[in-house]
């Protein structure tokens, strides 16, 4: 919770009064997490609470849920986007709200994101005479796996058309208390990769009959590193992880072929025009490595997620919100970080900005990492996330 106490102020307080509501939602969609483009119950919980309060729904992509409220005075459009997907992780928490479903769990805090902009939309309805232009409310599927690039291609961006666009995410590594408003590019790239190294299978016992892609494999793990350490600058971050190795049946046996999978993520300043080009060096340093190993080799890349880079202007905004609620300035951080978020889809196409609402808590076990099956997020945070996006649509229409 922010270190504000001016409960004299109607919005605050109003929103201090749905705070049970708000952790209700929020332990609701966490107790049935759904996977990507699967979210139907979660899309129909968020549909009846919308209509409860006034607005009118349409859905997207399948599983997403859109509302638009209409000021008392005509402006330019503002997006206020919530994520809606969980994860395929067993949860290993003890709360009486957990999964309720065996291998999926909101382990990234898309429970919460809902859950805030759903009381938000409550609250902004209630203040419909303040508003000089329109909202539109954006339940997004899939966020795990670009969804937001289907809403866009369905026009979630267009009629009406958005002039901005702002978002929220819950963050462990952020202290709660704190909120993270950051210039710049925020959040790294991110492009997938799958190998099929093939080589000649054989026996363990006459190699030299054989040509063998588990070496090739070793060596396409090991080499490919050199692009972070020696040809990309420290200044600019890149990350070449491996998360899956798979081939073979046998011990003695040399396999066909070996699969490999895994990601590349960086976080550059000149961003999706960056000259780094880390996925084309990858893709070099692969084909040679098989070839030294008399293999060859299949390269599937895709490019899930660009860099998320904050809009300056709504950057400013975001900050004079945050600063009427947490009062002490320093409470008020920044916070870059190489993992990735679709949202960078949005704000690629139109000013946006995107913000971290710190929930980690040690006291509370709510500090471990995101997609760990032991998350969860601190609660008493929730009401400054709704606070968040209020005040940041009021502060954005008032300019």
């Amino acid at each position: 919770m922010s270190d504000s106490t001016a409960m004299g102020d109607p919005i605050r307080k109003r929103i201090r009064e749905l705070t049970e509501e708000l952790v209700a939602l929020r332990r609701d969609f966490h107790r049935y997490p759904e996977l990507g483009f699967q979210e139907h119950r979660t899309a129909g919980k968020v549909e009846g609470y919308l209509k409860g309060i006034g607005l009118t729904t349409q859905r997207m992509a399948g599983t997403g849920v859109v509302a638009v409220l209409e000021g008392a005075k005509p402006g330019p459009v503002l997006m206020l986007r919530a994520d809606m997907d969980a994860l395929p992780i067993q949860e290993e928490t003890e709360v009486g709200y957990r999964s309720a479903n065996p291998g999926v769990m909101h382990a990234c805090g898309h429970d919460a994101h809902m859950a805030m902009l759903l009381v938000a939309a409550k609250v902004l309805v209630e203040h419909r005479g303040r508003i000089r232009g329109t909202i539109k409310f954006v339940f997004q599927p899939n966020e795990e796996i670009a969804g937001a690039l289907t809403m866009i291609e369905e026009g979630v961006l267009d009629d009406p058309k958005v002039d901005a666009v702002v978002g929220i995410h819950v963050w462990t590594p952020v202290e709660s208390g704190n909120v993270a408003v950051t210039h710049g590019t925020v959040m790294g790239g991110l492009d997938v990769f799958k190998i099929r190294i093939q080589g000649k299978g054989g026996h363990t016992g006459f190699p030299e009959d054989a040509v063998d892609p588990v070496i090739a494999a070793a060596g396409v793990i090991q080499t490919t590193q050199i692009i972070q350490t020696r040809e990309i600058t420290d200044l600019e971050s890149t990350i070449i992880m491996f998360g899956k190795i798979h081939g073979g049946t046998k011990a003695n046996i040399i396999p066909d072929t070996i699969d490999l999978e895994g990601t590349i993520r960086f976080l550059y300043k000149g961003g999706p025009e960056s000259e780094e080009r880390p996925t084309e060096r990858f893709i070099r340093i692969v084909e040679g490595v098989c070839e030294i190993h008399r293999c060859t080799c299949d390269i599937d890349i895709e490019h899930e997620n660009i860099p998320l880079i904050n809009d300056p202007e709504m950057v400013r905004i975001a900050r004079a919100a945050a600063g009427e609620i947490f009062t002490d300035r320093k409470r008020i951080v920044d916070n870059r970080t190489i993992a990735s978020e679709d949202f960078s889809e949005f704000s690629a196409r139109v000013p946006g900005v995107f913000m971290f609402l710190g929930t980690g808590n040690p006291e509370k076990g709510t500090d471990i990492p995101h997609h760990n099956p032991k998350f969860n997020v601190d609660e008493d945070v929730l009401p400054d996330g709704v606070e968040l996006y209020v005040r940041s649509v009021f502060e954005y229409f008032s300019k």
